[in-house]
């Protein structure tokens, strides 16, 4: 297993490790619970640097990801990212995936899943010929090279301000800019994140720069306002309860950004790949669709467990699943039949050959469950 720059680190905090993606990854240092707390009302950190990054340079690669990509890259200015997905012939996704625009048509950062990293490259690298981007020159892969740290929760910003040398406290969601923090010069700076708790993530090359001592820096401006480090397990906790999709799960090569929600990030007034069959299912109508659902008795939905009516027939299944630390409730996602989606609908849950009542529900479960 790959370690990340802070996998030592880590360690020396007694936290839980385990493998993710090919890495030696933290799961939690004092609690999923109370990580996800902190998150929610302070502010935690986490370790992201096993997320995979690519440099796209020229309008070769501009044209090229305009063509894998579900959203408009045409659209961004520089300093401003925006969600897409990375997409197959098909009308699937591959990934989903963050893009970050330092120059219009000529230079982007796209950041993708730990687990799709070689994937992904390989899929822009098929396609790239198309275009004339070269591999290499046009298109790099310095995930190798990148460490990430991903502050997340209402006081995220204001810790960050008290080492960042730039104002970045009034940054609109999805914007970036390069900033000197802790004194470390070009340090990549994103309003961005996979909590719905607010913050920001913080991009550094190993190369140029001390990514431990931006660690360190990070923690001591926040050990007044009790932030924690956070490992994986309340990452995905933060995400489920937002409803925010997780690749391998609400995600993959057979799933299409329609079914998943994202129609918001699908722009028809562009050619890209696999558009053709997604046009075809916008205008003949979904036969299912990804479903926020809640637990009405006391029982915890696991990925993979059965959709089911009253009399126990399957209508779908169940991909992330959880109790939320917020409201002691078991949530989840999950796909079903376009005819249960609408909110309210009863549902049940099939957990150890047991039938579990559950109801539909609208996103985020963060703000329609008790503080």
């Amino acid at each position: 297993m790959k370690p990340t720059p802070f996998t030592a680190l880590h360690r020396s905090l007694n936290a839980r490790m385990a493998e993710f993606a090919g890495y030696q990854m933290p799961i939690e240092y004092a609690g999923i619970t109370r990580e996800h707390l902190c998150v929610c009302q302070s502010a935690g950190v986490f370790d992201v640097s096993h997320m995979g990054e690519f440099v796209l340079k020229g309008r070769q690669a501009f044209d090229l990801l305009q063509y894998l990509t579900s959203n408009d890259a045409g659209a961004l200015t520089a300093g401003k990212a925006q969600y897409s997905c990375l997409m197959n012939p098909n009308g699937g996704v591959v990934d989903d995936i963050i893009v970050y625009c330092i120059e219009p048509q000529e230079e982007y950062l796209a950041v993708v899943n730990a687990s799709n990293v070689d994937k992904d490259f390989a899929h822009f690298a098929e396609y790239a010929p198309r275009f004339g981007a070269k591999v290499g020159k046009c298109l790099q892969n310095i995930s190798e090279h990148i460490a990430q740290i991903a502050v997340q929760g209402p006081k995220a910003l204001q810790i960050l301000q008290n080492i960042a040398e730039q104002p970045i406290m009034d940054m609109p969601n999805y914007t970036f800019k390069k900033i000197t923090a802790a004194g470390i010069p070009d340090v990549l700076f994103a309003a961005t994140g996979y909590t719905g708790a607010g913050g920001g993530e913080l991009y550094i090359d190993t190369r140029r720069g001390d990514c431990l001592a931006l660690w360190n820096a990070v923690m001591q401006a926040g050990s007044d306002f009790g932030i924690m480090p956070a490992g994986l397990g309340a990452r995905d906790t933060l995400r489920l309860e937002m409803g925010y999709c997780l690749y391998g799960h609400e995600l993959n090569d057979q799933t299409t950004p329609l079914e998943a929600n994202l129609g918001w990030i699908t722009k028809f007034n562009k050619e890209f790949l696999g558009v053709d069959v997604l046009q075809k299912q916008k205008a003949q109508g979904l036969t299912r669709r990804l479903i926020a659902f809640k637990m009405t008795e006391r029982a915890i939905p696991r990925s993979g467990c059965d959709i089911c009516t009253a009399s126990g027939a399957p209508i779908g299944r169940v991909t992330s699943g959880s109790v939320s630390p917020i409201s002691k409730e078991g949530i989840g996602l999950g796909y079903a039949g376009i005819e249960y989606a609408p909110v309210g609908t009863a549902l049940f849950v099939k957990i150890r050959e047991k039938l579990n009542a559950a109801e539909v529900v609208k996103l985020p479960f963060r703000k329609i469950l008790p503080a």
